[in-house]
């Protein structure tokens, strides 16, 4: 028997139709917008036609397992100099100091300033050997200069070059009320360095500034109308404008980067103690650093095995540590033999051949790896909308005391995940470097998938070691319900010295 419909469930049904109706075109913009992220356009994709595939990955492997690439014929003379390298008991630090002894300079005339002692075993022989490491905090300013004025063990008659790579990589914010985190390290810790330089009379300070200061943020919500995100490929060169304003920039790491940057470029020709003459110069890494001393890129994907990813089909130039760390010394050779051509620029650096993907690096890894690390796929629409509700969360906090109080702080490696993430990952970035090649004479010595090859056969040489900081949470990745097992995996590294924990600020090491 059909049972009439009342005049009161008539409205109920209406309610209920328009609610299915309503869920159905989120659900339909949702997957329309997860399709438009994950896409490739034209102009990124002409310049990155072809991936990696577990054949041509093996092939890499086994030719740089015949044949591995040798920096040395890419380093610059010896010059006899004292170095100081801020951030050098870090990655990229590291590997330049590593390239100073390689070259043949002298250990003692090598001072490395860093908030943390060294754990990497080349960096532990290189302070064996005379290389001197003071714990330092570059925020702190009378801690930079006494630790530039102190005595030298081979004498302080040699002039001075200064590599500043410290940097506090804080990806992950945008707001200006969180800005004294990232300004603390940056700028100010920027300033304290070239305060120094200045009173130690350095002649000589390359800074390692950020190709991502020319990112602009990228807008993911669109209109139904719209074809792809705002500022979806970024094609980057020397040239490229670099955001004038806090809102231009991508995030706070950015935005502090280009002050920096900026205070750099401005201090050259500037004159220190004694009337020496100080020339500087920047240099942009392309895009991610990446390579065996403790990235937080691709070394970490190796250290935490299963990387749940979004970023798969992102087209992005690399840069490999140790092209990157010639990049430095090959500048400070310019500056120091024809210093008109460099002093006061900032250049772009990236990897000898076109921009891959990040499922590329998967495929790589996965295979050399024999399966071990993986990257299952998640839908980006779903990353980005966790992405606002955990930067709603910390913004909560952040304008509400009373909030602050009540609720506990994000911790772990989740903080990672806020929308500024996107503009850096989801995005296509394709840098050019040729500007740097013609004006300094950069030359790199690895590819990036060399420079892959290279990071998976020392990390496996190394019975899978992870430096330090590629445990620490929120170092680089987002883990989700892998981060106990991280904590776990940490715990017992520790306990069979495999990583070590940094000491106190402000004492050698």
């Amino acid at each position: 028997m059909e049972v009439p419909l009342t005049v009161a469930s008539a409205p109920l049904t209406l309610s209920a139709a328009l609610a299915f109706a309503v869920l159905a075109a989120v659900a339909a913009y949702l997957f329309w917008l997860n399709r438009t992220m994950l896409q490739q356009p034209p102009s990124a994709l002409d310049l990155s036609p072809k991936r990696y595939t577990p054949e041509s990955v093996r092939a890499a492997a086994d030719e740089f397992a015949r044949n591995p690439p040798d920096v040395t014929p890419f380093l610059p003379p010896s010059t006899g100099n004292r170095y100081i390298v801020l951030g050098g008991a870090g990655f990229l630090g590291g590997w330049i100091v590593i390239q100073l002894l390689q070259r043949g300079e002298d250990p003692r005339r090598i001072r490395v300033l860093d908030i943390q002692p060294p754990t990497r075993l080349d960096l532990l022989d290189a302070q064996r050997k005379g290389v001197e490491f003071l714990l330092v905090d570059v925020a702190d300013a009378n801690a930079v200069i006494n630790a530039f004025l102190r005595p030298w063990r081979a004498g302080d008659a040699a002039p001075l070059t200064v590599f500043h790579t410290a940097s506090n990589i804080r990806f992950f914010e945008r707001h200006e009320l969180q800005l004294p985190a990232s300004e603390r390290v940056n700028v100010h810790g920027t300033k304290h360095v070239l305060d120094a330089a200045h009173e130690a009379g350095a002649s000589v300070l390359v800074y390692t500034s950020s190709g991502s200061i020319c990112i602009k943020p990228s807008r993911f919500w669109l209109w139904p109308w719209e074809k792809q995100p705002e500022n979806f490929v970024h094609l980057v060169n020397d040239n490229t404008n670099v955001p004038q304003t806090h809102a231009g920039a991508w995030s706070n790491y950015a935005a502090t980067k280009i002050r920096a940057e900026r205070i750099v470029r401005e201090a050259d020709l500037s004159t220190g103690r004694g009337g020496v003459v100080l020339r500087t110069s920047c240099l942009r890494p392309g895009n991610g650093v990446f390579g065996p001393g403790g990235d937080v890129l691709c070394g970490a994907f190796l250290v935490r095995k299963t990387n749940p990813s979004w970023i798969l089909d992102s087209i992005q130039s690399f840069c490999y540590v140790e092209n990157m760390a010639l990049a430095h010394l090959q500048l400070e050779a310019s500056l120091l033999e024809k210093p008109e051509l460099a002093g006061g620029d900032a250049f772009c650096i990236t990897d000898p051949n076109p921009p891959i993907t990040y499922g590329d690096v998967g495929t790589l890894e996965n295979v050399l790896t024999d399966g071990v690390t993986t990257f299952p796929r998640f839908p980006p629409v779903l990353m980005l909308l966790i992405a606002h509700a955990v930067e709603l969360y910390v913004h909560a906090r952040l304008h509400s005391p009373v909030l602050a109080r009540m609720l506990p702080p994000v911790t772990g490696d989740i903080v990672n995940l806020q929308p500024s993430l996107f503009s850096l990952t989801s995005a296509h970035l394709i840098f050019d470097d040729s500007r740097a090649r013609r004006v300094f004479g950069y030359r790199p010595a690895f590819t990036t998938i060399q420079g892959l090859c290279k990071l998976v056969d020392e990390f496996k040489k190394s019975g899978g070691r992870a430096e330090f900081r590629q445990m620490l949470p929120g170092g680089g990745g987002v883990s989700f319900g892998l981060a106990a097992a991280q904590r776990g995996v940490a715990k017992a590294a520790r306990e069979m010295g495999a990583i070590d924990t940094p000491g106190t600020p402000g004492t050698p090491c």
